[in-house]
């Protein structure tokens, strides 16, 4: 009586180990952006957003992080920031000695401005 005591135990843990196991789900599928989705993420790398102009985007950057930022750029005397209506914020600084215009775009890129 005690072996079958036993062995129905051990059973009955073997069984509720097989059902405690939940199935891995798929992964997400990657699906490319569409025509009319941006393909700009807000993520910057080596291999990705290598941006020749700044980029249209929703921009977190505060006034104080932006002039921070294009000052990190080599840039010195940063002044009249302003984000303009595609989220990139615009301003002059000094370069080399010259006041040129410069632009930082919501990926953090830093460009002088394009005209």
């Amino acid at each position: 009586m005690r072996a079958v005591l036993i062995a129905a135990t051990a059973a009955s843990f073997v069984i509720a180990n097989a059902f405690a196991q939940a199935p891995q789900a798929p992964a997400p599928k990657q699906i490319p952006p569409t025509a009319s989705e941006p393909s700009n993420p807000a993520v910057k790398g080596t291999d990705r957003n290598i941006a020749t102009a700044p980029v249209a985007g929703a921009n977190s950057f505060t006034e104080g992080e932006a002039k921070s930022r294009i000052e990190s750029r080599g840039f010195a005397n940063v002044t009249q920031l302003r984000k303009d209506e595609q989220g990139i914020w615009r301003g002059k600084a000094q370069r080399n000695g010259a006041m040129v215009d410069v632009a930082l775009d919501f990926q953090g890129n830093v460009f002088p401005a394009q005209p």
